[in-house]
């Protein structure tokens, strides 16, 4: 049976509670680029994943309210290790590199794309991924990729669609119909997508709130 994914709407006390957690203090930690740097999996955890410059960091310092705690840049492939940041003192906030398109070399890619592996498969603080998909293009194969990697490790994922602003209404139905078509395939799917523009301010209360009420 295909699920819906219908677009989350939390209750106005998790809206509240998603507030507080990002109210405290957000700090970034450290970048890790080999499995034996990761710091403690002492706090709940939540990763972020996507193309290259799908707006990955751009979301995570509007989730933050602040403007350079993650470097955004307009250059596929900026971020090459996965940079934890806190968030209050229950969480963590973790930034993958961009996959697909990289302007670095072969090797360096290749050397990003097993240690997505090694984290997403054994990091056992992980409570969710969301893989944020581009609300002008929708998924593309490379999407499709860590989709299935997500299902290989067991690890329940979330579609944030991004950029949402920069789609007309009337269009955008036809891109999250073929978005929901694409996830339906996977089971680690998690069946709510969350859509955001960090622009606009579009939806970021909405996955304020879902990361804060993880267990």
């Amino acid at each position: 049976m295909q699920l819906s994914f219908p677009i989350a709407q939390p209750e106005p006390q998790d809206i509240e509670t998603g507030r507080l957690l990002f109210a405290g203090e957000t700090d970034f930690v450290k970048g890790v680029v080999a499995m034996d740097g990761m710091p403690p999996d002492d706090r709940l955890e939540v990763c972020f994943a996507g193309r290259s410059n799908v707006g990955k960091s751009t979301l995570i310092n509007a989730l933050t309210g602040r403007k350079a705690l993650a470097r955004a840049s307009n250059t596929p492939g900026r971020t090459q290790e996965i940079n934890f940041f806190t968030c209050g003192e229950s969480h963590y906030l973790v930034d993958l590199p961009g996959y697909g398109y990289a302007n670095a070399p072969v090797k360096t890619v290749e050397k990003w794309q097993r240690l997505l592996k090694a984290y997403l498969s054994g990091r056992a603080s992980l409570r969710r991924a969301f893989v944020l998909i581009d609300t002008r293009h929708g998924v593309k194969a490379v999407d499709e990729e860590i989709m299935s990697l997500l299902d290989r490790s067991a690890v329940t994922f979330q579609v944030v669609m991004t950029k949402a602003d920069k789609v007309k209404e009337s269009e955008r139905e036809a891109i999250l119909t073929q978005v929901r078509g694409a996830i339906a395939k996977h089971p680690a799917a998690y069946p709510e997508m969350i859509l955001t523009s960090s622009e606009k301010g579009l939806g970021i209360d909405v996955l304020r709130a879902v990361i804060a009420t993880l267990v």
